[in-house]
């Protein structure tokens, strides 16, 4: 495949149902030529939660809007727009909406476009790319 850039706009992307009042636009992938990373954008409703889970990879999450608790290895930290953070691989996290009011918006990176997400609670492990509704390697 021949690399080529590319624009993404969000607001022209679908974004895929996470459940629990998240949602996910997936941005930079291996559709779009990548080969050595991802990205995407998840927005949370007010109040909303992902479960705690962990990548095979390391993953980076900048708050864009609103205000969010990254609880990182059991450690809760409370984020404002612009605060990022750095995720070893395998280590155990999960950001939550603090508000009860107003939607939450993160911009995340994973560093392989082989990234996985296990969940804690029940072992399951998808790639990225199914939970974006693609097959690896499409």
């Amino acid at each position: 495949m021949t690399q080529k850039a590319a624009v993404f706009r969000p607001d022209q992307i679908c974004a895929h149902e996470r459940g629990g009042g998240a949602r996910t636009i997936p941005l930079v992938n291996r559709a779009s030529g990548t080969t050595s990373f991802i990205n995407g954008i998840t927005i949370f409703e007010p109040g909303a939660a992902i479960p705690l889970h962990k990548h095979n990879c390391e993953e980076s999450v900048m708050l864009l809007e609103g205000h969010a608790i990254a609880e990182i290895d059991g450690e809760r930290h409370e984020l404002k727009p612009q605060d990022t953070t750095f995720i070893p691989a395998n280590l155990p996290h999960r950001f939550i909406n603090a508000s009860k009011l107003e939607p939450m918006k993160i911009l995340w990176i994973y560093a392989s476009v082989e990234a996985t997400r296990t969940l804690i609670e029940t072992g399951d492990t998808r790639t990225i790319d199914a939970e974006h509704g693609r097959k690896p390697n499409s």
